[in-house]
């Protein structure tokens, strides 16, 4: 049974995570994604501790089910192929910072006109406009200017960083998969691409609903530690067990709180839950009850008790998870050439009933299929191999 995106072929420009991540997705369900590295380095990934054999482990967990080409777009002649491959691709992401892509002669404008079905998203920080434009930035600057990090603390202490990408992956790679799946759904309708400028910074600002509508109403900006769900109430808070781990308690509604006052014998914390006055001394006997019991004791109490707990996992422990393991989200492929053997890999969270994502190709090595797209697009053996000694690829 063919995948839903079967037939589309993306030129994949990016490099280490929102990228790289975006474009998984996409060849998990039947894109023909290419990665056009530069023939020095490559993806940035391959070279990133800790390495699995000679390549950084983070690169097997972003790349499979893609194919790899070398090009070297300050020369001629890599432009030269590199138009060539896009003169009838789909979908063509860059990462590089506004106004590379035009120096170095590969941006939308320029291909577009090659190729106007074409779908072009730029993936960058702060978008291909405005003040912040040409800014270098990571996640953790985007989530400050978004917000997000001011509000990652309890009261009167320093923000603490997440332990995840938030603005990379939530507000960069999957905003990135959304806009060129719109995108490519109405060039398929019109038979005219369209370009996709997506901002991290946007992204992350969009995760704002609840607070920002607080504000909204309010015209009070929210503090750290100010509202429910960042940390006010005793009801929706984090609490560490007497083996040093910890559980996590999320009864907003009413019921669940119920549930689980009834499960400690406190009935008076029922009407308190959302009693600002009363928070101190909730969270005082709470923070001493479940230092009483270890992490997994707490578990075992808590099973039968609907209001919304669960024990904070560590990495090692999420992958041994029953429920995670369940749902698929861990399974090995094997490198078709044994050099790195059995490499785990993070499943696909996207659950399709009749087209579920493939795990077919192994990351690439870089530069592993350039004699294949050049030969598909005219280059003879003898030409490829001067490209190969020229360093155009």
């Amino acid at each position: 049974m063919s995948l839903p995106l079967e037939g589309i072929k993306v030129l994949d420009l990016s490099t280490m995570l929102p990228g790289p991540y975006c474009t998984m997705i996409l060849a998990d369900f039947g894109a023909e994604v290419i990665k056009v590295e530069s023939p020095k380095g490559g993806d940035l990934f391959r070279g990133s501790k800790p390495l699995l054999g000679d390549t950084g482990g983070v690169f097997f967990q972003v790349n499979r089910n893609k194919k790899s080409v070398t090009l070297n777009l300050k020369s001629d002649a890599g432009r030269e192929i590199f138009y060539k491959l896009a003169a009838d691709a789909d979908v063509i992401i860059e990462q590089y910072r506004p106004g590379v892509v035009k120096r170095l002669g590969v941006d939308y404008e320029t291909i577009s006109r090659i190729n106007p079905k074409v779908v072009y998203c730029s993936l960058s920080g702060y978008g291909q406009d405005g003040p912040y434009k040409t800014l270098s930035g990571h996640d953790l600057n985007y989530i400050s200017y978004a917000g997000i990090l001011g509000l990652t603390a309890r009261q009167g202490q320093a923000p603490t960083i997440p332990g995840v990408q938030i603005a990379d992956i939530g507000g960069g790679a999957l905003y990135a998969t959304i806009g060129i799946l719109l995108a490519v759904m109405g060039a398929q309708k019109s038979g005219v691409g369209q370009y996709v400028d997506t901002s991290m910074l946007d992204g992350a600002v969009s995760w704002l609903p609840i607070l920002a509508s607080d504000y909204f109403v309010t015209g009070v900006a929210p503090k750290a530690g100010s509202a429910m769900l960042i940390g006010r109430n005793a009801c929706y808070e984090v609490y560490e067990t007497a083996d040093g781990k910890y559980i996590s308690i999320a009864a907003v509604e009413p019921h669940l709180w119920t549930n689980f006052c009834d499960l400690i014998g406190r009935e008076e914390f029922k009407a308190w839950q959302r009693d600002t006055e009363r928070q101190p001394e909730m969270f005082e006997y709470l923070r001493a009850l479940f230092k009483t019991k270890t992490r997994d004791e707490w578990c075992e109490t808590l099973r039968d008790c609907d209001c919304c707990w669960a024990p904070v996992l560590g990495v090692d422990e999420v992958f041994a998870d029953e429920q995670v393991l369940h749902r698929d989200m861990l399974f090995e492929m094997d490198d078709p050439r044994g050099q790195y053997g059995k490499v785990k890999q993070i499943g696909s969270a996207v659950k399709l009933s009749r087209t579920p994502a493939r795990r077919e190709l192994f990351p690439p090595r870089k530069g592993e299929h350039n004699a294949e797209y050049l030969g598909k697009i005219g280059y003879t053996d003898e030409e490829i191999a001067k490209f190969a000694e020229d360093g155009i690829i």
